[in-house]
């Protein structure tokens, strides 16, 4: 499969501008033949794994036929999604999906939960939150809402403590106590992974951190709660296509409960179905 890399802001306004909606419209109406094939843009795990288990074991007896087109950022699986290129992607949450929407002027929808991937703080240098020395350095997620998801992190775990009603928005500007002194170093979600090596500790994303080897239920220093949590992953389409008939199909199977005891038993806790 092939693997698309971030190409810069700048490919990305001009990916854009050049588009536009209408050939948004024309890919995703492909989904809609009965033979078309439903070209699905993922993270390679867990979403691309668990579109794998789906396209072998439960989208031939619903007729469907699926091709997984993984990305290693968060960046192209929308913009060629709006341009076109996909059918649907499945890699984000809603907040993060409503952020890129408002930033980059796309028309994308969340249409089918499917699984949470609670963000967790690792560190090859220290074995409990605790220990973390004054002046530490932690590496966040710098995109705008798994940054302040990350910061909610920190501050619930009592690491810091934002400014009342910052909530998931916070930014560094939010942060009123920081008793340790740490130092915050954003980095691309994808890169974080590696900074163990560089850093103190790194706030990682559920998808990058299992990427890496990391098991988030029992090698988070901390780890976030589920409940309540408004960061589920789901199925995206462009606007207006919720209802095509091939969407609706894979939204429900990727809610089936094969696919729920798939997660649960290949994942073991570090990636929860939605209920």
């Amino acid at each position: 499969m092939r693997i698309h890399r971030f190409v810069g802001a700048v490919a990305l306004a001009l990916s854009l501008a050049a588009c536009g909606t209408s050939q948004s419209a024309t890919g995703a109406a492909a989904a809609e033949g009965a033979d078309a094939v439903i070209k699905v843009g993922a993270n390679p795990v867990p979403h691309g794994e668990i579109l794998d288990f789906v396209k072998q074991n439960l989208a031939p007896a619903a007729g469907l036929k699926l091709e997984v087109v993984e990305f290693t950022d968060y960046v192209q699986p929308n913009v060629q999604l709006q341009e076109g290129q996909l059918t649907a992607n499945f890699f984000q949450h809603k907040p993060y999906l409503d952020d890129f929407n408002a930033s980059k002027g796309t028309d994308l929808t969340f249409v089918a939960p499917v699984h949470l991937e609670p963000l967790g703080l690792y560190s090859k240098k220290i074995t409990n939150v605790t220990a973390l020395a004054a002046g530490a350095t932690v590496a966040l997620p710098n995109d705008a809402t798994n940054l302040g998801r990350s910061l909610k992190l920190l501050a619930d775990n009592g690491v810091i403590k934002l400014k009342d009603g910052a909530g998931t928005a916070a930014t560094e500007r939010d942060v009123v106590d920081n008793p340790r002194k740490l130092q915050f170093k954003p980095l691309e979600a994808a890169q974080l992974p590696r900074s163990l090596e560089d850093v103190d500790a790194a706030v990682i994303n559920g998808n990058y951190a299992i990427e890496a080897g990391l098991k988030p239920a029992t090698q988070a220093l901390v780890l976030e709660k589920t409940e309540g949590n408004p960061y589920v992953n789901g199925l995206v389409v462009p606007a207006g296509h919720e209802k095509d008939p091939n969407i609706v199909t894979l939204g429900k199977l990727l809610q089936d409960q094969k696919v729920k005891d798939f997660i649960k038993q290949k994942y073991e806790g570090s990636v929860i179905p939605a209920e």
